[in-house]
């Protein structure tokens, strides 16, 4: 799959529709984070365009960063809740019964790191979008699985948007 055919049109058209910038980064961060889902959406890339837009084209950067932030945070809220509903059932259904060394791991790193898990995890792509559901098969406790995701949600929206946007310079002024 060509990911440069799917985000330059979503990318344009951030450009043209300024306004729309937030949502829509926000349903990209959504999309990568919701188990299953993210698999089929390349928002990293198109983020990080979006990211070059903000200091190219002057767009806001906390607007843009906080839909980022909540659609991340969201789409891992819901893949823990789904899994903690489920149970350990889920790891024996499409696509995690294909994938059982990719469970193992993630299995593995909640159980070295736990809540500090939650957090690494969604800056490693192929866990990303398997954490929250590791996290909710075990039954993580919510406060800690919430607090890990809204602190890992917030940084990652920085490291995807901050570099094109030229936080630092911002930061300067």
């Amino acid at each position: 799959m060509n990911f440069e055919h799917l985000a330059a049109p979503v990318v344009d058209f951030v450009r043209v529709n300024q306004g729309w910038a937030p949502l829509v980064v926000g349903a990209l961060a959504f999309g990568e984070s919701l188990a299953i889902v993210s698999v089929l959406i390349p928002a990293t890339v198109i983020m990080v365009g979006i990211g070059a837009l903000i200091g190219g084209a002057g767009l806001e950067f906390w607007p843009i960063w906080a839909g980022a932030a909540f659609g991340a945070f969201l789409g891992d809220w819901i893949s823990y809740e789904v899994a903690r509903y489920f149970g350990p059932a889920i790891q024996h259904s499409w696509p995690l019964n294909r994938q059982p060394e990719l469970v193992a791991r993630t299995e593995r790193l909640m159980t070295k790191f736990g809540a500090w898990g939650v957090f690494i995890g969604r800056f490693f792509g192929p866990l990303r979008a398997l954490v929250p559901l590791v996290a909710g098969v075990f039954e993580m406790p919510r406060v800690r699985f919430q607090v890990a995701n809204a602190a890992s949600a917030l940084v990652w929206a920085t490291i995807l948007l901050a570099p094109g946007a030229g936080l630092m310079e911002w930061l300067k002024r």
